[in-house]
């Protein structure tokens, strides 16, 4: 939902403006990090909202892009923390550093679909 987030999700409404209303995740980033950490996990752990592929998500930052008939504009990294290093596995934080994904604003509502590979 424009200016809210996702409904459901844990940030939904959390502040005005928030600049993390959808969190995007590469799957190449996910993958690599699976064989370079030797981790069998889900995608979920990162606590992304979507997974993309063969998109440059640091290249959205500052731009305003759609997905499937919904607007965004892309605000910052959604940069690792600690955290990723005990959900994941160790190492994981700095193996993300620059890779952690991207945090942005919904500017229109609408309804993502999964796109299974």
């Amino acid at each position: 939902m424009a200016g809210s987030g996702i409904e459901g999700d844990r940030f939904f409404n959390f502040k005005e403006d928030y600049k993390g209303q959808i969190t995007f995740f590469a799957s190449e980033v996910y993958n690599r990090l699976c064989r370079d950490l030797g981790v069998d996990a889900a995608p979920s752990v990162f606590r992304r909202n979507a997974i993309t592929r063969g998109v440059d998500l640091n290249a959205l930052i500052g731009k305003k892009f759609e997905i499937q008939g919904v607007q965004f504009e892309g605000v910052a990294e959604c940069k690792p923390c600690y955290w990723m290093d005990t959900a994941f596995a160790p190492g994981a934080e700095a193996a993300m550093q620059g890779h952690g994904g991207l945090r942005a604003r919904i500017l229109a509502d609408g309804l993502l679909r999964v796109d299974k590979p």
